[in-house]
């Protein structure tokens, strides 16, 4: 049995034989947790701790992009940052360990909710929480992590969908048309957007609020990305209230670290982007059978159909809000002359 098959037929035997392999002391409770990318356990422990094991799929990171992940966190504890952050359980103090040729990990069990709803002052804490969990990704880079780009979010992805056949001839060529377009327009408008380690994945499931207040958790997709990633993934909203709350947030953001607005003309791309990325994801994990019964729908000529046309009706408002950007720059005061003042018009001011 190749070492994919046997993360697709993962035990609790197998899972506690790893923890006392681990140096730790199981009960023998093991309880799966919901997680489609990695395989999640609930165990509990003689000394009455419970933990979280987790056992990362095989072939998607290196164990280089691993430890990475890993040195993130440490660095944000040692930050003060609020985050889950994992265990040493290997005899040199290490948090990542082996067994039947797969990497896992383990988390101590953290008690909190996840927020139905932001208040207001909850929106500013986290935008404080935000920019100290950015000073914290500015100060050294991920070499063996991914670049959040239109290559790696856009190219990358609709080319696998393209090698897989998963786009069925009604659409593959609108699809491919306005993916390319996205990438396109990401490209020109990130060119001097600053990166440096982020989330990646910061929506409410990766936020939880325990009883010593707010942590992030689950950085298995942190990336080396643009800050406004996370930030429009915890406040997605596009409408008047979103806009809002955004604000607050980067308000709130602005007290520990600096946020240019020019870097909020990202959101809708980097939207657009998850669209093909996401698409992609699934596909890539199709042969799992957890997949096809959390995706029953995945595939079919309605599902391109509709993530086609949802595609394109993003790429319409990214070039909306393209028209609308010029036409406020030729609209503007020509540089080099004095703007008008109310002077100018009544003579006697």
């Amino acid at each position: 049995m190749g070492v994919t098959e046997f993360f697709f037929q993962l035990t609790p035997e197998v899972v506690l034989h790893a923890a006392e392999r681990a140096g730790l002391r199981p009960t023998g409770h093991c309880t799966p947790l919901t997680c489609l990318e990695n395989r999640v356990y609930d165990v509990r422990l003689e000394d009455e701790r419970q933990v979280v094991m987790k056992f990362y799929r095989p072939g998607r990171w290196s164990r280089a992009a691993l430890e990475e992940e890993h040195r993130f966190l440490r660095d944000l504890v040692e930050a003060e940052v609020p985050v889950c952050a994992p265990l040493e359980i290997t005899a040199e103090g290490g948090t990542l360990a082996v067994h039947e040729g797969l990497h896992f990990a383990v988390w101590p069990r953290t008690g909190g909710r996840s927020p139905d709803e932001l208040r207001d002052e909850d929106i500013e804490v986290l935008g404080r929480l935000l920019a100290r969990l950015h000073n914290v990704g500015a100060i050294r880079g991920a070499a063996a992590r991914p670049e959040l780009d239109a290559h790696s979010r856009v190219r990358e992805p609709l080319e696998l969908l393209t090698r897989k056949g998963a786009l069925p001839p009604s659409c593959a060529d609108r699809y491919a048309a306005a993916a390319t377009a996205v990438a396109d327009h990401y490209e020109n408008l990130a060119r001097e957007t600053p990166l440096h380690r982020i989330h990646g994945d910061c929506h409410f499931g990766n936020l939880l609020r325990g009883r010593d207040g707010w942590f992030f958790l689950d950085f298995d997709d942190f990336a080396v990305g643009p800050a406004v990633q996370d930030i429009w993934m915890l406040l997605p909203g596009r409408d008047a209230e979103g806009r809002r709350q955004r604000a607050l947030l980067i308000e709130a953001y602005r007290q520990f670290r600096p946020f240019d607005d020019v870097w909020l003309a990202l959101v809708e791309p980097l939207r657009a982007m998850r669209y093909v990325w996401y698409a992609a994801w699934i596909a890539r994990r199709f042969e799992d059978p957890a997949f096809p019964d959390a995706f029953p729908h995945f595939g079919s000529e309605t599902y391109w159909q509709r993530e086609t046309t949802d595609l394109e009706e993003q790429l319409a408002i990214l070039r909306e809000e393209k028209r609308i950007e010029e036409g406020e720059r030729d609209g503007a005061t020509v540089a080099g002359e004095p703007e008008l003042t109310n002077e100018d018009f009544f003579w006697d001011l």
